[in-house]
């Protein structure tokens, strides 16, 4: 590929390590050392404030401020409001000072500086030796640490080792809501309240969205606290002594809670919090760090990955894993995976439809509770979706291309209004779901009800063409993105055929098992026998393009005749294209984004012959720029599949280690949150030869040549699976349950907790 790594942290199996202070990849590293635990995030940016470039951010989950879209020309169909995840309060705040001097690492003398991100544990640790003008040495650690246990709880301590000296420090710290939400260049909050006498809280509301948020703060030190007040700010100023060789701390335990509701009463909103906070404020740093990592160790019990022979590859996948699980582990329905998680302010904290189609794999098969969460989500969302179904003319729902509160986001009108494949991915998820977790309850409930009213969007956004006398989307845009305005763009078209296959294959079902929640949801929703037999009949005549001589699907009418052009030809310093071209050069060639008639392929892949794959692999693949993020990891399945496995490790490495190494570019920006998945993917559907579409799991493993061996756990009906590959042979194993029947190569196995072992 024509992306080049840029290396410059540590490669460890358990750490990420920055030894001595990059200031010019400071962004980056703020990105990859984050830490959030799915309600809080901190970028990994200095707690002592940093007069070079950087970005102070913290961000809280659904917390967002709004705006009008002012288009320059504006057309019905077209959103009007953006909606955008906004920095929050800087809890983290401090301000250290010896003799007068401030300790500001742009502008002090420091050594020995080293940042750890402790993917094991979940903490984040800083020490450096700083030299002040009078020479003295002091060593200083900081550890923070998002509570896992719980979330509305975060920890800061500071650590001092005067090395050479007796003296003090002078300390300033609190919570800060004067951050700037940079990418708007303005502050969000106004205070409503605040005490500072003996408890220190604040609580402060958005400009537009008037959602609250309270933050309160104690420090557990020997030292007189004097309170700091200003405005949005609440803190304490103290000393603490220092004895050379001997070590002084304090600890910062931070309580935060968020009433997403708009405009709440905020006396209640005050009184629930400080209720909340005085709680927790008696949970020592101790006890709380001892239940954060039984969290994690519980974790990567069931969730770690195990790579020997690829160094890089192991400290890779583990970081993609690491940051999933403190993005996301389903506590709150309300809440969703964001593309950049809680990292960053880029792409506005919006959930896309990467979630249902690359997210929710990983959590079926590690936390089915988190997977149903993230699909109540959408059901949760369901009114406005329904809404702006009516702005496009509509019926049923058409799910949002961007959103937080589940209205459209996306002022990008040909991503916003043209990309309908969104919504086909609700129906796909619902089905995998229900493949593998078997939660009829929700499929009959919640989920016949999101297919019957998706079903009903497709019916209604499609028509017959004129030649072809079939079914199809006309005037859409497809998840290659790198060509908008076509038709028929198969891979739009596939999925809302199955969409229409599956709801009523469901109505079918249920109406034989429940017939009075049958009929309850057929009343309620004024559903009828002629549009069932409209929804079959569209199913029947969908067109797809399929050649049966070459085995090639087309991408959408026309893209056969599109100027082909050398994708690896490209210049790596033309990447990211959107960036360096001329915006409409990008949609003039053959050249495209990310998987797209190859990601259907993917899904739904033993439906589809070895040679089909083949055909358009070979065909797509050298079109492919993977501008997007979520593009290698399905190359990389799909190449082992094929065989090809020095090319899906090639893939793989660029998808693993895509913000450790910033292939993009763009790490300073926030993590690929929703690409890490498709690493997950990547190693379980990929070199574990995985595939979850038919009536049993299958298995079809590939060893790379480099590799010594590697490992991976699924949780599987409520058993964990573990899948042990080495000396070109797999070893499948039940660890906690019962058997388990799976395929390998084709062969059908009944797997206990005696295991069985497959060669090949």
């Amino acid at each position: 590929m024509a992306k080049i790594a840029e290396k410059y942290l540590k490669v460890d199996p358990w750490l990420v390590v920055e030894e001595g202070f990059h200031p010019d990849r400071s962004r980056v590293s703020e990105s990859i050392f984050s830490l959030a635990n799915e309600l809080m995030g901190v970028r990994g940016y200095f707690d002592e404030g940093y007069s070079g470039d950087r970005l102070v951010g913290s961000y809280v989950n659904g917390i967002f401020d709004e705006k009008e879209i002012i288009h320059a020309a504006y057309f019905l169909g077209m959103a009007k409001r953006f909606c955008f995840m906004i920095n929050t309060v800087d809890w983290l705040y401090t301000r250290i000072f010896i003799d007068g001097e401030q300790l500001d690492l742009n502008t002090s003398e420091f050594s020995d500086f080293i940042r750890t991100l402790d993917m094991k544990k979940g903490i984040m640790t800083r020490e450096f030796v700083w030299t002040t003008n009078t020479e003295k040495k002091l060593r200083l650690i900081f550890t923070r640490m998002l509570s896992m246990n719980n979330a509305n709880m975060g920890f800061q301590k500071v650590e001092f080792i005067p090395l050479n000296f007796d003296g003090s420090v002078e300390i300033e710290s609190g919570v800060d809501f004067n951050t700037i939400h940079e990418l708007e260049n303005k502050n969000f909050f106004n205070e409503v309240k605040r005490t500072d006498d003996g408890q220190y809280a604040i609580l402060c509301k958005t400009l537009n969205s008037h959602q609250q948020l309270f933050s309160s703060f104690q420090i557990d030190a020997d030292a007189k606290l004097q309170p700091i007040s200003r405005e949005k700010f609440v803190g304490v100023k103290f000393s603490l002594p220092l004895k050379s060789g001997e070590t002084n701390s304090f600890v910062k335990t931070v309580v935060n809670y968020a009433d997403r509701e708009k405009d709440t009463d905020s006396d209640l909103v005050w009184k629930t919090a400080t209720k909340l906070a005085d709680k927790l404020f008696k949970i020592s740093f101790a006890d709380e760090y001892s239940k954060h990592i039984k969290f994690w160790t519980n974790s990567w019990d069931r969730l770690d990955i195990t790579v020997e022979g690829d160094d890089e590859n192991q400290q890779g996948v583990r970081f993609c894993i690491f940051n999933l699980v403190q993005t996301y582990h389903g506590n709150d329905p309300t809440l969703n995976v964001g593309a950049k998680g809680l990292t960053g302010e880029y792409y506005y904290g919006w959930t896309w439809w990467d979630t249902e189609t690359y997210c929710l794999p990983f959590y079926m098969f590690s936390n089915p509770q988190a997977a149903k969460s993230l699909l109540e989500y959408r059901y949760n969302t369901m009114p406005q979706a329904i809404e702006r179904a009516k702005e496009m003319q509509c019926d049923g729902t058409c799910y949002p291309m961007g959103t937080i509160d589940g209205t459209e986001s996306c002022g990008t009108w040909q991503h916003g209004n043209l990309e309908i494949h969104v919504t086909a991915a609700i129906p796909y998820g619902i089905w995998h779901y229900n493949r593998i977790c078997k939660d009829k309850d929700f499929l009959y409930n919640k989920g016949f009800e999101m297919l019957l009213q998706a079903s009903r969007y497709f019916a209604s956004r499609g028509a017959w063409g004129s030649q072809t006398g079939k079914y199809g989307y006309f005037g859409v845009m497809g998840p290659d993105e790198f060509h908008m305005m076509v038709n028929n763009n198969c891979y739009t078209n596939f999925m809302a055929k199955k969409c229409f296959d599956f709801t009523l294959e469901v109505f079918d079902e249920i109406k034989t098992a429940d017939f009075k929640k049958f009929n309850e949801v057929i009343s309620r929703l004024n559903i009828t026998d002629a549009e069932i037999s409209d929804w079959k009949k569209k199913s029947e005549n969908m067109y797809i393009s399929f050649d049966q001589d070459s085995l090639l699907f087309e991408q959408h009418d026309g893209y056969y005749n599109l100027p082909y052009l050398d994708v690896k030809a490209i210049p790596h310093t033309q990447f990211p294209v959107y960036n360096n071209w001329e915006y409409g050069k990008i949609f003039r060639t053959s050249m495209t984004k990310q998987p797209d008639v190859l990601l259907f392929l993917f899904f739904y892949s033993q439906q589809f012959s070895k040679d089909i794959l083949r055909a358009n692999y070979d065909y797509y693949e050298p079109r492919c720029s993977h501008e997007s993020s979520l593009s290698p990891s399905i190359h990389s399945i799909l190449a082992c599949d094929l065989g090809k496995v020095d090319q899906a490790l090639e893939f793989s490495q660029y998808a693993s280690r895509l913000d450790l190494d910033d292939y993009n570019r763009n790490a300073n920006q926030g993590l690929h949150i929703t690409s890490m998945a498709a690493t997950w993917m990547n190693f379980v559907y990929g070199f574990g030869g995985m595939r979850s579409d038919g009536e049993l799991l299958v298995f079809n493993p590939v060893l790379p040549q480099t590799w010594k061996s590697y490992s991976f756990k699924i949780t599987y009906l409520g058993n964990i699976l573990q899948v042990s590959v080495k000396n070109n042979s797999a070893f499948f194993r039940v660890l906690d349950g019962d058997m388990i029947k799976i395929k390998v190569f084709n062969n059908l196995y009944c797997v206990d907790k005696n295991g069985v072992t497959v060669s090949f």
